[in-house]
């Protein structure tokens, strides 16, 4: 016998074959399992206590998985899925997991049976295909100004969430929302940029049904000085400036040698005429309200007030566009090359309010707003953050149908007609493939499953009588109410889900599901290459910065 050859070093661990599968699948498992109570209406809430210590109650699958700290390369690879869910379509983001954990549950079989992995990827891919064949053919177009059927879909969307109790609230929101920033790109494409140009003002107080959208833009700000400038505008000319309206100082430490006094006079007479001459330049245009993202000097303050216009001065960035965009403005760099096209004159008002202790500025009534702000009250900070996390996901859905208005039926239905059909389409597959392909149609069960499970009905019995509804292929709407529990028509109840949110579910779920099971080796323990090649290199690299370059240890011995 040879000596055993050691190819990797000690602290390196290896595993390879079916233990990394089964590894793998316990891991995706444990990560669906702690989602999968939290799909559906009738779901639970989970509390998670943060590094800071704050805590975070909510049932948005993403937002569970993105606090969670996990230690199994597999389950991290599951948690990017309700990432990249959340980031693609918005919505979906609990079905994704519950999903991918299920169709590795099911390959799990088949690797037992030493199956190869990639005859099952093979299958899966298949399987895919044919189900989005199925989504596309039972899919419904919908017109996007047909306000009912709107509300409709996105209140099926937030059913499942915390705010499903307070009814039509958030989906009047997030239509009201999304409808206002559409852009018309010409083709039928509509842009819908929810980040940009929707922001959403959380204020402890009041309560949720204060929360409203206004026609324009509301921000944390007050006018510069305010007992001289007015806090109530009706149709303001607006001016946005991203520049300071104060004197410019020197780019670094400036000295300036004066020999007679009258010279400390003429440079202060410069200062003023130079602030002096940008407010001309800015009051030419009479202006009620000028808004800039830099600083105002006192001086261009008095000047500005003398001429009874308001002032607000550093302003974010995203602030200032999203005004823009709603009262008509052009964002100006140097107030001389301001010009009558830049001033927005969309907005009906500008007001100060001060709502709870601060102070916010309303630019509102504006007539073709593009951008707006959602203003959300509520009872406590908690609430809050969970409302608004409710109303991102309402919003994307809202976005997904301007772009792609389609529509499937939600309950667990559209899952059950792919399960049906993928199940009749397996008979027809020749080979080995024909197992892992009927795996998949029984995998998809896992959401309606999963939604009798947590309305507490007798699961089995519900889903039998579901297979036998949907067994021909046939009436493609029945599903689970999943407040009752009881089979209903899903096009009765008004539960729908977005096409494309669908259709991204199931591809990120089976992409994944195939990518776990093609990892057949993890080396665990690698340490990170010190830089500086030869491996005698010092810890950290020294970099020598100007400023401390008299220090000793750059002079040569």
């Amino acid at each position: 016998m040879h000596a055993p050859v050691l190819v990797l070093k000690d602290s390196l661990k290896r595993e390879s074959g079916t233990k990394v599968h089964h590894a793998n699948i316990q891991a995706s498992k444990a990560v669906a399992d702690i989602i999968r109570t939290t799909l559906g209406p009738r779901s639970m809430l989970k509390m998670l206590l943060d590094a800071a210590g704050g805590i975070v109650v909510t049932n948005d699958g993403n937002c569970i998985l993105r606090e969670l700290d996990l230690a199994h390369p597999a389950a991290k690879s599951m948690i990017e899925l309700s990432r990249t869910q959340d980031e693609e379509v918005g919505d979906g983001t609990t079905s994704v997991i519950v999903l991918a954990g299920e169709m590795l549950h099911v390959a799990e079989a088949f690797i037992d049976k030493s199956y190869h992995p990639t005859v099952i990827c093979r299958a899966y891919s298949k399987a895919l295909e044919d189900s989005i064949a199925v989504l596309d053919k039972i899919a419904v177009p919908i017109d996007v100004n047909d306000r009912a059927t709107m509300l409709k879909l996105v209140k099926s969307c937030i059913g499942t969430k915390f705010t499903g109790q307070f009814g039509d609230l958030i989906a009047d929101l997030a239509i009201g929302a999304t409808t206002t920033i559409g852009v018309d790109l010409g083709q039928g494409i509509k842009e819908v940029d929810i980040k940009k140009y929707i922001k959403v003002e959380k204020i402890p107080g009041g309560q949720l049904e204060d929360s409203k959208v206004l026609k324009g833009v509301m921000i944390n700000k007050d006018v510069v000085s305010p007992g001289k400038m007015k806090r109530k505008i009706l149709n303001p000319r607006i001016i946005l400036l991203d520049c300071p309206l104060e004197y410019k100082k020197g780019e670094n430490q400036t000295n300036a040698e004066l020999l007679k006094e009258e010279d400390w006079s003429v440079l202060l007479k410069m200062e003023e005429e130079y602030i002096e001459s940008l407010c001309a330049q800015i009051l030419k245009f009479q202006p009620d309200l000028v808004i800039t993202e830099k600083g105002l000097s006192d001086l261009a303050c008095h000047y500005l007030s003398k001429a009874g216009v308001s002032a607000i001065r550093r302003l974010r960035k995203t602030d200032n566009n999203r005004i823009a965009k709603a009262c008509g403005a052009v964002v100006v760099n140097r107030p001389d090359e301001l010009q009558e096209s830049d001033v927005g004159t969309g907005a009906g008002l500008f007001e100060v309010k001060k709502i709870g202790d601060e102070f916010f500025a309303f630019i509102t009534n504006c007539k073709d707003p593009k951008a707006c702000t959602v203003l959300v009250r509520g009872a406590s900070k908690d609430l809050l953050n969970e409302v608004e996390r409710n109303l991102q996901d309402a919003m994307s859905v809202a976005r997904n149908i301007i772009k792609n208005p389609k529509l499937v039926p939600g309950g667990g239905a559209s899952e059950l007609t792919v399960s049906a059909t993928l199940k009749q389409k397996s008979s027809s597959i020749e080979g080995i493939e024909k197992w892992p392909y009927e795996a998949v149609a029984v995998a998809f069960e896992a959401i309606p499953r999963t939604l009798a499970q947590n309305c507490g009905v007798n699961v089995i019995r519900t889903m039998t009588a579901l297979q036998g509804k949907h067994a021909n292929g046939e009436n493609a709407w029945i599903g689970i109410d999943g407040n009752t529990g009881t089979i209903v028509d899903m096009k009765e109840k008004g539960i729908w889900d977005a096409y494309n949110v669908k259709a991204q579910t199931f591809k990120t779920a089976i992409e994944a599901a195939c990518m776990l099971l093609r990892i057949d080796d993890i080396v665990s323990g690698i340490k990170k290459k010190q830089s500086g090649g030869a491996g005698s290199a010092p810890k950290q690299p020294q970099v020598d910065q100007e400023d401390d370059a008299d220090g000793e240890q750059i002079l040569p011995e």
